[in-house]
């Protein structure tokens, strides 16, 4: 393989413009090729795309010189988008043998596939992982699919439509009119089904033809031209036909055993049925091991976020955090009202058309608790629980977002979309909350925090304390989802009431500490008033947390220290925590684990931006973001501005 390891490197002289391509030149460094433009010298290789038209030029090349031809391709998990968009891709092949769609002679996707022992329990434990997390997500090569869309009723026949030309068919040993014999087969083998043929995303997007079109609409047959998640089409289908389409290869992921007509890739390893069969390939692979050669260790997967060669499941979760941005902003968003220092962040964090208009027909979005209109539905919006370096009353724009089409987290007097996401979450097996798990301890082991605020830890007692965080005295949580114990003091009385031999620590809020909210307090009832403490230094000191609503309370959770809630926050009412306020009924439904929570609040709930790459992201990148770097610097117009708004928030020019 032409993957190398430090000081084996090589160098591969291409003569076509396509790999001017930075993305593709340095995913090619990172895996040991250097790519340069002109002829080759002593020992060079021929880099050459494919076979696509461009392929002939560095193969004469080659020839001429007696140089050896340094096949790269897309991998099997792309972009949101085809290529022919303009969208640099996330991983590559680059293959010494030859091509992995050309079945003339054997590449090294294929040798590795037929000589590779596959008893490393990492690897194998490693391709379970990618495969769990691949097969749940709805990722597919070109990502922008819709999950809100709905397949036939269950019990069709699915054939998969290519476009025309594609090297994958005619050096996969078929040809245009396999396609005709695949659906005619098809219909006689599956007499009286429904057949449902799938377009390809580069025919339905007008790149390029396809081989079926309205006039194969017949005897039951319908075209699938929407963005529909090949997971959702295959988990309706009853058998699977393709020709060499990689999601002939998904099939198989998703518990298929396709019939193919030609040769790819995926092929003669005893998990298809092979209806043109390759003579060489006799060895027969469990569906673990097809994943570990072709998915985690012939390609080189890039994660942009980090400008770093990655794991294969780590592309999976920058895809689904694409597509989900894709998926939900396509239509666009309509912010009216919306405070002017907002608008310019929240255009970068959303993937489609925002404006600020009223009267515009785009799906409403609005933040936190401002008033709805009654004629149309709203969407509302809200900082996430990873937010920034800095505090939001400062003017720092977030990293995640929250968008909730149903009330918001912190309002226990309605449902909302992460109470929906903590049932669906508690419902899971435990090999599915690994990623959870992980991230837990990633947040933990890099000490990240909702605003990450640097501080101290005053001197204390030996022994345990007691924590108890203040809050903003107006802040939403606190006048939605408290009765009785509804401000600091009351909170700090009851602690007291009920822990009288505690040394109590009374944590003010950050944004009260900075003079920018309101909920300053005495604190007599406290015996220590940590102020600007750092916050996790202090839980690390508690026995237990007393809180109100406060977000700290879900950080201790994270870190396993106990918490008693006097309100109703989010993570209150699963069976977690200690409850003394009065909890919505309907949260008893459900039991979720901690790591369920995370699943639903950190990973399903919220959605996150990475402000270097200017893209949407996974959590795992947002954790990385706060804990190395780098961020942007907000200036100090912020600060300026931040006072402003405190001041004059009920005025106008603020809000339109």
């Amino acid at each position: 393989m032409a993957s190398t390891d430090g000081g084996d490197r090589i160098t591969a002289r291409y003569v076509s413009g396509g790999f001017l391509n930075r993305r593709i030149r340095r995913i090619a460094s990172l895996a040991g090729v250097d790519l340069r433009p002109g002829l080759p010298r002593s020992g060079d290789w021929v880099a050459a795309w494919g076979h696509a038209g461009t392929s002939a030029r560095a193969e004469a090349v080659a020839a001429r010189r007696g140089a050896r031809i340094l096949r790269i391709e897309d991998a099997f998990l792309r972009s949101l988008h085809p290529g022919r968009s303009g969208e640099p891709t996330l991983g590559l092949t680059i293959d010494r043998r030859g091509a992995w769609f050309d079945s003339r002679s054997p590449s090294d996707l294929e040798v590795l596939l037929a000589t590779d022992s596959f008893e490393d329990g990492s690897l194998i434990a490693q391709t379970r992982v990618l495969m769990d997390e691949w097969a749940r997500s709805g990722v597919t090569k070109y990502a922008a699919t819709r999950a809100d869309l709905t397949a036939p009723a269950p019990g069709y026949i699915l054939v998969i439509d290519q476009t025309r030309g594609d090297a994958s068919i005619t050096l996969g040993n078929a040809r245009d009119t396999t396609f005709r014999e695949m659906l005619l087969i098809a219909r006689e083998e599956n007499p009286g089904q429904p057949i449902l043929i799938k377009t390809h995303p580069e025919t339905n997007e007008g790149h390029r033809p396809g081989h079926y079109g309205l006039e194969d609409v017949v005897h039951g047959a319908t075209l699938e031209t929407r963005p529909i998640a090949p997971s959702i089409l295959l988990s309706g289908a009853q058998k699977v036909y393709t020709v060499s389409s990689q999601m002939g290869f998904e099939a198989i992921l998703h518990g298929h055993r396709p019939v193919t007509f030609g040769q790819p890739f995926y092929s003669g390893w005893g998990l298809d049925d092979d209806r043109n069969p390759l003579d060489r390939r006799h060895r027969k692979l469990t569906r673990t091991q097809l994943f570990a050669g072709c998915m985690v260790l012939y390609p080189h997967w890039y994660d942009p976020h980090r400008d770093a060669l990655c794991d294969p499941v780590d592309v999976v979760r920058i895809l689904q955090a694409r597509a989900r941005a894709w998926a939900e902003d396509r239509a666009g968003w309509s912010a009216p009202g919306m405070r002017l220092w907002k608008r310019a962040p929240l255009r970068r964090f959303f993937d489609g058309p925002l404006d600020f208009k009223d009267g515009s027909d785009k799906p409403r979005l609005l933040w936190g608790q401002a008033k709805a209109p009654e004629d149309r539905p709203v969407t509302r919006l809200e900082d996430g629980f990873l937010r920034s370096r800095g505090l939001g009353a400062e003017l720092i724009p977030p990293l995640s977002l929250v968008l909730d089409r149903q009330g918001l987290y912190y309002d226990p007097t309605k449902h909302s979309d992460l109470e929906a996401a903590v049932i669906r979450a508690a419902a899971l097996p435990p090999e599915a909350l690994d990623r959870a798990r992980r991230l837990r301890t990633a947040i933990v082991k890099n000490n990240v925090t909702k605003y990450n605020l640097q501080g101290t830890l005053p001197d204390l007692p030996e022994g345990p304390i007691l924590l108890v965080p203040g809050q903003v005295a107006d802040d939403a949580s606190v006048r939605l989802g408290t009765t009785d114990v509804a401000d600091n003091a009351a909170l700090l009385a009851a602690a007291r009431a009920a822990n009288p031999d505690a040394f109590i620590v009374y944590k003010p809020h950050p944004d009260v500490e900075a003079g920018l909210r309101e909920g300053a307090i005495d604190a007599t009832d406290a015996d220590l008033v940590a102020t600007r403490a750092d916050p996790l230094a202090l839980i690390a000191r508690a026995e237990a947390v007393w809180t109100m609503t406060s977000l700290l309370g879900f950080e201790a959770l994270l870190r396993e220290t106990p918490v008693t809630t006097l309100g109703a926050p989010f993570y209150a009412g699963w069976g977690l925590t200690d409850d003394r306020g009065k909890i919505p009924a309907r949260r008893r439904a459900a039991r979720p684990s901690l790591d369920a929570l995370v699943q639903a609040v950190l990973i399903d709930y919220p959605r996150y931006f990475d402000p270097v790459t200017g893209s949407a992201c996974p959590p795992e990148t947002v954790v990385h973001r706060l804990a190395h770097g780098p961020l942007p610097t907000p200036g100090p117009l912020n600060r300026v501005l931040s006072k402003a708004q405190g001041a004059l928030a009920s005025q106008a020019w603020l809000w339109r």
